[in-house]
């Protein structure tokens, strides 16, 4: 049996796993995982900042379905990327963070960079794991992998004490355990088709994870076929396509107010993935009644976040249930229409590109979001995928940008922002054949505009549209409806967004008026599509014009 040092055995088993590509920033307490690396079939994506890195892991964990990979070092290391796992934690998204420790001899002496995994991380991740034994390097990798995929996805962590990871590994490597999907009874599946079948006001709730594209087009041929009006969690508003004629929109910030009326009043709620929890409920607020009727399609067996009445809890997943489900028809669909139609009304409205003589006037040297938005719109392909983290902005991307397949929407459900550079690099390197757009505030941008120089260095392309209104907007808002007139801590001076994507070695454009909106948008897009540059779409905006 070959001999090798435990840092190449947790690369082998990496791609045991099927791993393409980690998402690093590089220390001398992971040395030997990065010489592992060396030549291996895996992609060393280096990144600018932690947080950088651990939301590109993220986001393949969302767009995928696998989990995301991230390694950084010691406890500066961790602390950056602390923000990525609290998002995975609080999104249910599969991501392993590897994180370089000290020397099991120094622990417990205030050691250069120490800090205790299981203290820092132990709220926010489904295991901990730290490697004490080099022999035992890939089955942590294996029971790391499984617990992240498992159930209700989420962080997992693994720690590297740079001193076992250069010891002899000589066993053998572990291969992945297989997660388990959960199943639909007979007797679940007749008691929720005979509870849908007398309803008045059936409501189909969708979002969280475990979906697959085939998930997601069965699950919407059983609405179809059906007439059953589908709503989506916030910032996962991409299982049921944009023009469906069952999409009556997503919950939570943005939404219309016939959504949050269609899911407090349906006499049989069945939510597939996500549960009602605190956003999708307006903060515990709607559907809170205790004879509620409700189906909750999840393998979470702890139903973490749910709130309001449980009918029945199906241990399934998204992808079980479907498969279950397609092609099953009620036969009730006529006498849903109007209550169908209500719901799909509202949404279509909502996501109807704005006329641009109803806009507000703007001041001297700025520009409608909504004009370049609709001008990218009218433009873009129909596999796009669009990204953004959090903020007033975001609802640009969330009203008017298609999503007409699963996955094509990326975001951070836990309101974390600086999320948009980085989602965005991850789907252009997963599937570079398609445009990935990234909506942008100018406060969230910044937060890891930097990642920008990862895109260019590993040809990831995206186009990236910022809305520079000079402050953090949502708080804004926030600040003028409790103190109005009050104005602290919210403004900002940015740079030029621009020079900046072109010192990357991408595109940059700039629109202080809505005649340069066109221009800008077809050569951003040629910059993207044909030259393979990333580009930035610098949209200087009035500041009273928080919202499309």
């Amino acid at each position: 049996m070959e001999k090798k040092h435990a840092g190449q055995a947790i690369v082998d088993s990496l791609a045991l796993h099927g791993v393409k590509r980690v998402f690093a920033v590089p220390g001398e307490s992971y040395l030997a995982v990065l010489d592992g690396l060396h030549g291996a079939s895996i992609d060393t994506v280096v990144c600018r900042q932690e947080g950088g890195a651990a939301y590109m892991a993220e986001a393949h964990g969302k767009f995928t379905g696998e989990p995301g990979v991230a390694m950084v070092t010691r406890g500066p290391g961790a602390a950056n990327a602390y923000v990525a796992v609290h998002s995975a934690w609080q999104d249910g998204t599969p991501l392993v963070l590897f994180v370089g420790l000290i020397p099991i001899a120094d622990r417990m002496r205030e050691s250069f960079q120490e800090f205790d995994p299981n203290a820092w991380f132990g709220t926010q991740a489904k295991r901990v794991f730290v490697l004490d034994e080099a022999e035992r390097a890939s089955e942590i990798v294996a029971e790391a992998f499984y617990a992240a995929k498992s159930g209700r996805p989420g962080p997992v962590i693994v720690g590297l004490p740079e001193d076992v990871i250069t010891h002899e590994f000589s066993g053998s490597l572990h291969r992945p355990i297989t997660v388990g999907e959960g199943a639909v009874s007979g007797r679940e599946l007749e008691q929720l088709a005979s509870a849908l079948a007398e309803a008045e006001k059936p409501l189909i709730f969708v979002g969280g994870q475990r979906w697959t594209p085939d998930a997601a087009a069965g699950l919407t041929r059983f609405a179809e076929i059906n007439g059953i009006p589908v709503i989506q969690d916030w910032h996962a508003a991409d299982r049921i396509p944009f023009d469906s004629p069952v999409n009556a929109g997503w919950l939570g910030y943005g939404r219309t107010e016939t959504a949050a009326r269609m899911f407090d009043e349906a006499d049989v709620l069945l939510a597939v993935g996500a549960v009602p929890g605190d956003v999708p409920t307006d903060g515990f607020t709607l559907r809170q009644y205790p004879d509620a009727v409700n189906f909750l399609v999840t393998v979470d067996t702890t139903l973490r976040g749910r709130s309001g009445a449980v009918t029945a809890h199906i241990l399934a997943s998204p992808v079980a249930f479907a498969e279950t489900v397609d092609g099953l028809d009620l036969g009730r669909a006529a006498a849903w229409d109007a209550w169908r139609t209500a719901g799909r009304d509202a949404q279509s409205k909502l996501s109807r590109l704005p006329d641009f003589g109803s806009l507000p006037a703007t001041s001297e040297g700025t520009a409608h979001m909504s004009v370049v938005v609709s001008e990218l719109v009218r433009r873009l392909p129909r596999d796009v995928v669009s990204t953004f983290g959090a903020g007033n902005h975001c609802a640009w991307a969330q009203y008017y940008i298609p999503t007409n397949g699963y996955p094509s929407q990326l975001g951070t459900r836990n309101g974390s922002m600086g999320y948009s550079i980085p989602s965005a690099v991850a789907a252009a390197l997963e599937s570079p054949e398609r445009l990935a757009v990234a909506v942008c505030g100018d406060g969230e941008f910044l937060m890891n505009g930097q990642e920008l120089a990862t895109a260019a260095q590993y040809g990831a392309p995206l186009l990236a549209i910022v809305m520079d209104n000079g402050q953090y907007g949502t708080i804004r808002s926030h600040q003028e409806a409790h103190f109005p007139g009050r104005v602290s801590g919210t403004q900002l001076a940015n740079p030029d967004f621009a020079a900046y994507a072109r010192a990357f070695g991408g595109h940059g454009e700039t629109v202080t008026n809505d005649d340069q909106a066109a221009g800008a948008v077809e050569r951003a897009l040629k910059a993207v599509q044909e030259q393979r540059r990333p580009a930035v779409i610098h949209v200087v905006t009035d500041q009273t014009i928080a919202l499309p």
